[in-house]
């Protein structure tokens, strides 16, 4: 009889521990600007803000002290916003250096790490600087050809969205 009540006794905390849970829980957490799922572990859910890849989610998650399996819903006040830190400025939590998506910067000559729009800014500027002073690979990406040294015989035939493919001799029509 007292291990039915003991058992009972247990399943009422469990179900109190639950509801606490569901009350505590958020289902969209927003840091960087960013809405995550509240379901996901902090882990993947990093990832889904741009610029934040898997090495750097884990980089954060082990700054921050946070296990990297925990439900983003159930994170705190504090670790969002220690996280949301983090995130912008990862260089005063001593985060090593070749983590950063901005090393060297051309101007600066900083080592940052962008994130959201910054990253689309900044490239879309690199690609206009490099136009400008027709570089080799300004003159490659304003012609739309591939910049990095592919053999294009074979592959990047569209042309602005038409398949060029290859072109075949026409028949004179004498035999």
């Amino acid at each position: 009889m007292a291990l039915l009540m003991h058992n009972k006794a247990m399943m009422q905390n469990k179900d109190e521990i639950i509801k606490m849970a569901e009350t505590d829980f958020r289902h969209i957490v927003r840091i960087a600007n960013t809405d995550l799922e509240g379901n996901k572990p902090i882990g993947h859910a990093l990832m889904k803000i741009k610029g934040i890849g898997f090495m750097f989610a884990n980089a954060i998650c082990n700054s921050t002290g946070i296990d990297r399996n925990k439900r983003t819903g159930n994170l705190t006040e504090a670790d969002i916003k220690k996280i949301d830190e983090i995130i912008r400025n990862p260089e005063r939590y001593n985060l090593p250096v070749w983590l950063f998506n901005r090393r060297n910067d051309y101007d600066s000559g900083e080592s940052k790490h962008l994130i959201t729009s910054d990253i689309k800014f900044t490239v879309e500027n690199d690609v206009k600087r490099l136009r400008m002073i027709k570089s080799y690979r300004g003159i490659r990406h304003s012609l739309g050809l591939p910049v990095r040294g592919q053999k294009t015989r074979s592959n990047f035939r569209k042309n602005k969205g038409n398949v060029l493919g290859v072109k075949r001799a026409k028949k004179t029509g004498k035999v």
